[in-house]
């Protein structure tokens, strides 16, 4: 997927080294953040890069997912854009963000309908604006538990972050911003349902999954997400419920 030219250019660069940071700081034009897996990233908008000072040196892979996350949602706030953590699917009319806290079933909801020919919009990170929400990297990353579950034909890329990881190549993607439809939250729970969460209850989720932890730029951007439909998908935690919950999934988004 070829950049389009009027996008925001980043450069990013790394240094070994402690990357200690006494406490988080974003202003109009820098950005001076704590890493959850050690080290720094500085973000300075007026050079356009992205320094990155980790314990180590971090392979390609380990930059695209998931060291740039927080570099990008930062970078779309300077330019007016919301983001969320959360991954994004395409059904029926446009895409529908996909919302979970830590090991909800996130990256392996993903990697299913993936398998049954949904486009995949984005795995962690969700930007988005008045126009729509952006395609990210081309890939999901799972655990191997799920590779192997799934048969996805993942490949572990070692250690990367907090944890291994076995990436998922996707196919698709657009540098067009493709409307968002509704949302869905994962839960595990001790029986399958899915649950049409209120307007109020939509927003308080949507609130505790922002990207980036500050006032937002257009104060009505989350509001204009939580009039969409959404859902709370609840299924018991383990592999056995997971073709029966995609099943319920797809017959009310699709």
């Amino acid at each position: 997927m070829e950049a389009r030219a009027d996008w925001p250019e980043l450069t990013i660069s790394q240094a070994v080294g402690d990357g200690s940071i006494r406490q988080e700081r974003v202003s109009a034009d820098r950005a001076e953040l704590q890493l959850r897996a050690g080290g720094r990233l500085d973000i300075d908008r007026v050079e356009s890069s992205a320094l990155y000072t980790v314990p180590r040196v971090l392979r390609d892979e380990e930059i695209i997912h998931p060291y740039l996350a927080p570099a990008a949602a930062i970078v779309q706030r300077w330019h007016g854009r919301e983001s969320l953590h959360a991954g994004a699917f395409l059904a029926g009319a446009g895409a529908w963000a996909l919302l979970g806290e830590r090991e909800s079933g996130k990256s392996s909801t993903l990697a299913y309908l993936s398998k049954a020919g949904h486009e995949i919009v984005t795995d962690d990170m969700l930007i988005f604006d008045g126009q729509g929400v952006f395609f990210g990297p081309r890939s999901v990353d799972l655990r191997r538990e799920a590779a192997d579950y799934l048969g996805t034909g993942a490949a572990s890329i070692g250690m990367t972050g907090a944890r291994e990881r076995w990436r998922l190549d996707v196919a698709g993607g657009s540098t067009t911003p493709v409307p968002l439809i509704g949302c869905v939250f994962l839960e595990w729970a001790d029986r399958l349902e899915l649950v049409r969460l209120s307007g109020s209850e939509r927003l308080e989720r949507l609130f505790a999954h922002r990207g980036v932890r500050l006032p937002p730029t257009d104060p009505t951007a989350l509001l204009g997400v939580a009039a969409l439909d959404g859902f709370e998908l609840r299924r018991p935690s383990g592999w056995d419920s997971l073709d029966d919950a995609m099943e319920l999934l797809l017959d009310r988004v699709g």
